[in-house]
């Protein structure tokens, strides 16, 4: 049954500068994809998911996301290569140009809305060009009852056109015919020249980050969460390939979400979204169950490959590495059904650390938290030519940068308060090598990892005793049950006493240069959190 129950009281599009439009307002996922299938724009695998080809663009432009800098964002937005200022002007002038550009066209309106928490609930209404645009926003944004559909009115308006790009970049203030903009007065996101459904959802993720701790006093996170019997609830950061999709998913645990979530001043952690937006580049039923399971009619992949028999070949890169599915979230079987929880109790900082240098687990004290939350590290291996064996460090802000509109140091100083007056401790989890570095070394096994974050959950390392590691201050277990203890104290697994230390203080290193454009607004306590050995190879005096 076509569900038309909602067009009738629909609002007059022209308020929108939308004039002769075909719209569609609010189909089911399964009337989208029949349409897409229709329209030759996607195909379904022998299950019945649908999967479609994002074109140029599989993947964000962090190079053409802008923020319209007026009088409420200019004294707040931290400006810089990630924060780019586009005019009011100019962004009047290419929304006019976006509108003209649907005028007269079948487009797709969905009414959803973002945050679990009903205080911080915001709706947002999606127009969209591609009918499986309209299917992501359904998966991934939270879903109105019918009864909220009659009268809703939206407090942010998404507009994605894929298929208009920019003439006349330079005339517009922007880089090239591609762009996604956020208008925090207008409270509009424009999308241009780019049909990756991830542009909806980060635009949409950047402006929550900039007006829930402003104006709300809620810390928004890039994190998955999960939540125990017990209602303790943990919270995982960490860059991408480092497991927060994986470790999040624990069949003792429920999950809230995989990528977006906020803390309240009550210590409430609440998912942003009503889906998941998974990679799928090498996946298996084995490795990632609950996600392999997901993929069925309602689901959307982007950018995967076929195989001649028709089934999709997962292991291929051959369009991109960034192959990724959107489902929502009751595709999980074990989910928290109403994607909020109290109580955080432990939050877990993921790093994939292919220097080999990091402990497999460490303690961090509130200061050390805050540093690791601004630095954001992980480390990534610098390709697969034959010869190239040396990691790459990389730093990416509260484990999110290209989506802080703020200051890193804000939202350092929100977590640590909270932390404090939750009571919380807080892991750094080494994903990565052990036994030397890349090349050298071997990988953490995943098993090892769980069974370290369960006896994190289970309350085992609060009993046992620490010792400071001598190069970057982080406090090791001395034991945790059915781990091998040699591997706690990442030195001891070294042949080379020497070859660690070397490669410490090197990574040492690149942290302290990493941390001065942050140093200058940051506390005492946070630059104290950094590694004990500085750039001189001294160690500091507060060791």
């Amino acid at each position: 049954m076509k569900e038309a129950l909602t067009i009738s009281t629909h609002t007059n599009l022209e308020k929108y500068g939308l004039k002769n439009v075909t719209a569609n307002w609010n189909l089911p996922p399964r009337e989208l994809q029949k349409i897409t299938i229709e329209k030759n724009m996607g195909r379904e695998t022998p299950n019945g998911t649908l999967a479609v080809n994002t074109g140029k663009f599989t993947g964000r432009s962090p190079q053409d996301r802008f923020i319209v800098q007026d009088d409420y964002t200019k004294d707040k937005v931290w400006w810089g290569k990630i924060n780019k200022p586009v005019s009011p002007e100019n962004f009047d002038k290419l929304h006019n140009e976006v509108l003209k550009y649907l005028s007269g066209k079948e487009i797709y309106i969905r009414d959803g809305y973002v945050c679990a928490a009903p205080e911080y609930r915001t709706n947002i209404r999606t127009v969209t060009e591609l009918p499986w645009s309209s299917m992501f926003v359904f998966n991934m944004f939270l879903r109105p009852s019918e009864k909220e559909l009659e009268n809703f009115e939206e407090e942010w308006l998404v507009l994605c056109a894929p298929g208009y790009e920019c003439p006349d970049p330079e005339a517009f203030g922007i880089r090239q015919g591609n762009f996604s903009i956020i208008n925090f007065t207008k409270k509009i996101a424009l999308v241009g020249g780019s049909a990756y459904t991830g542009e909806i959802k980060k635009g949409i993720f950047s402006a929550l980050n900039l007006v829930l701790p402003i104006e709300k006093n809620v810390l928004p996170m890039h994190c998955s969460a999960n939540v125990g019997k017990n209602g303790d609830t943990a919270i995982f950061f960490g860059l991408s390939g480092t497991g927060k999709t994986t470790l999040s998913a624990d069949p003792e645990r429920k999950l809230i979400g995989d990528d977006e979530h906020g803390w309240t001043a009550d210590n409430t952690i609440f998912n942003f979204e009503g889906g998941c937006y998974a990679k799928v580049i090498d996946l298996t039923e084995e490795k990632e169950p609950d996600i392999y399971r997901a993929i069925r009619p309602g689901a959307l992949l982007e950018n995967v490959v076929f195989q001649e028999d028709g089934e999709v070949d997962y292991m291929s890169g051959k369009i991109t590495q960034n192959t990724r599915v959107s489902y929502p979230i009751y595709h999980i079987d074990n989910f928290q059904e109403t994607l909020l929880a109290n109580n955080p109790k432990n939050i877990f900082f993921l790093t994939c650390d292919a220097f080999g240098v990091l402990p497999p687990v460490s303690k961090l004290t509130p200061g050390q938290a805050a540093y690791h939350f601004i630095s954001g590290y992980t480390a990534k291996v610098a390709g697969t030519e034959a010869g190239v064996t040396e990691p790459v460090p990389s730093f990416s802000a509260c484990f999110g940068a290209p989506f802080m509109p703020l200051h890193p140091t804000v939202y350092g100083e929100m977590l640590s308060t909270k932390m404090r007056d939750a009571g919380v401790n807080v892991w750094l989890i080494n994903t990565g090598w052990s036994a030397g570095p890349y090349g050298v070394g071997s990988r953490i096994k995943l098993k090892y990892t769980r069974t370290m974050i369960s006896a994190i959950l289970n309350g085992d390392l609060d009993k046992v005793d620490y010792e400071q590691n001598f190069i970057f201050g982080l406090f090791m277990p001395k034991y945790c049950p059915g781990v091998p203890t040699e591997m706690l104290d990442p030195m001891n697994t070294w042949l080379q006493k020497g070859a660690y230390v070397g490669k410490a203080i090197q990574l040492a290193h690149s942290f302290h240069l990493n941390f001065e454009k942050f140093a200058s607004q940051a506390s005492e306590q946070i630059i104290e959190g950094g590694p004990l050995i500085d750039e001189h190879h001294h160690l500091h005096e507060h060791f």
